[in-house]
């Protein structure tokens, strides 16, 4: 994942885990998160992913991403590398020589990437969606070899 790819992963965790009221606040949390960018990319990566604010119940205005249950507000705080380390797997299952992934919406396209580059013998090749992807493989490919395969290339 570039740079800039895993910034905004990071920004859109941090909407989804916390209440952060100002560009201010934000940059703080991306500098602990070691992203150290000026207030004008902020805004630009803001304006990407299409964040608004929205009132709580008490008033104070926070970021908000667009309706998506991906990023649906967690209650407990988790640092942000444990939460990108997940990679946005949700299943794993076999069907004859195919194998389909699904993900968390949005995230099939990367994990496809990641896998792809992973060079792994045993994968003819992926087709992604928006959260689901297709992996052809080789006949007689062995089930549990490819799923830990997988798992290792996912981690990275």
């Amino acid at each position: 994942m570039n740079s800039k790819n895993a910034r905004l992963e990071v920004i859109r965790l941090i909407i989804s885990s916390r209440e952060i009221g100002c560009q201010e606040e934000m940059l703080k949390e991306l500098a602990k998160e070691g992203h150290y960018i000026t207030q004008a990319t902020l805004s630009r990566d803001l304006k990407q992913l299409k964040v608004a604010k929205a009132a709580s119940m008490s008033g104070k205005s926070f970021y908000v991403l667009p309706s998506n249950t991906m990023y649906k507000r967690v209650r407990e705080h988790r640092p942000m590398q444990e939460m990108m380390t997940m990679g946005g797997v949700m299943s794993i299952n076999f069907t004859g020589n195919i194998c389909v992934i699904r993900t968390r919406p949005g995230y099939a396209g990367s994990v496809a990437y990641d896998i792809d580059n992973a060079s792994i013998p045993e994968i003819i090749g992926t087709v992604a969606g928006d959260d689901t992807i297709i992996i052809a493989l080789q006949e007689d490919s062995s089930r549990d070899l490819v799923k830990m395969k997988l798992q290792t290339a996912l981690q990275k």
